[in-house]
């Protein structure tokens, strides 16, 4: 392929991707100036903008506190997704704890569908009074996401060469500091990048908040996003307004932490 027709194409494939992903942004910024019957018509631009879905959408729903619930929410239980599951990790993978039966098991309950879920953990943290919590919220998260942690932390401790772990082991550093102060520093931008995709996973979670958090003080984003579905009218305009405000968190975290989040990915893929 001629190095023109290669560029030309470069380009087009770039400006495909760019539009994949900027095209629903921007029909989302279009829906929120639209008023219900300028929503109805299915345009693309709003035919005369309203700026008043904005202040009622804030008005009608507390956004700024959903948002914030959500923002705790996440990141308190990411970090208790890499508290619990990097020695869990390092167990199963160095340590050989649960021999091939418990990784595969750990990975095999990432399978089952949310709901059956649903109604156990319901009834647990009711019995031990974290319902309508954000405190229940963070623990049921940090444990849904350890399949998830285990899987993207595994590929980068098999990388952490044997011998230095020996070598500490021959200074008298048991498995906890070894894994602490030797193993954990080598592994940092995997652990980050997990971390930011266990952060990312319980912000974006509806279904488990939508049946564990029913009062305004525990509501995450997600939830907060339903309540604008009537039952014979969906405010659409205001519903994009809540979701465009809820995304910039989101946007901010991933802004922030792109450099971590692909050196660690990449370096998890590396053989």
């Amino acid at each position: 392929m001629h190095s023109p027709t290669k560029k030309a194409v470069e380009i087009l494939g770039a400006a495909l991707t760019v539009a994949f992903f900027a095209l629903p942004i921007a029909f989302l910024i279009s829906v929120s100036f639209k008023t219900p019957d300028d929503v109805l018509l299915g345009r693309f631009l709003p035919t005369v903008p309203t700026f008043e879905n904005w202040p009622t959408a804030f008005a009608v729903a507390d956004l700024t506190q959903f948002i914030w619930n959500s923002v705790i929410t996440s990141i308190a239980a990411g970090l208790l997704t890499i508290v619990i599951a990097l020695p869990a990790t390092y167990g199963m993978v160095r340590l050989k704890v649960g021999k091939a039966w418990l990784p595969d098991f750990t990975l095999s309950s990432y399978v089952a569908p949310p709901i059956v879920a649903v109604l156990p953990l319901f009834y647990l943290l009711k019995t031990i009074g974290l319902l309508n919590s954000l405190s229940g919220l963070i623990l049921i998260y940090g444990f849904m996401n350890l399949p998830v942690a285990f899987w993207l932390l595994a590929p980068f401790l098999r990388q952490v060469p044997v011998a230095i772990e020996e070598a500490a082991a021959l200074d008298g550093a048991g498995p906890l500091l070894t894994l602490i102060r030797v193993v954990a520093p080598m592994i940092a931008p995997g652990i980050a990048a997990t971390l930011l995709i266990s952060i990312i996973l319980a912000y974006n979670e509806f279904l488990l908040a939508s049946a564990l958090s029913q009062t305004d003080a525990a509501r995450t984003l997600t939830v907060g996003v339903s309540l604008f579905q009537g039952e014979r009218l969906q405010n659409a305009g205001q519903m994009a307004v809540a979701s465009l405000a809820g995304i910039v968190p989101v946007y901010i975290l991933a802004l922030f932490g792109q450099r971590w989040l692909v050196k660690g990915l990449t370096q998890g893929g590396v053989k």
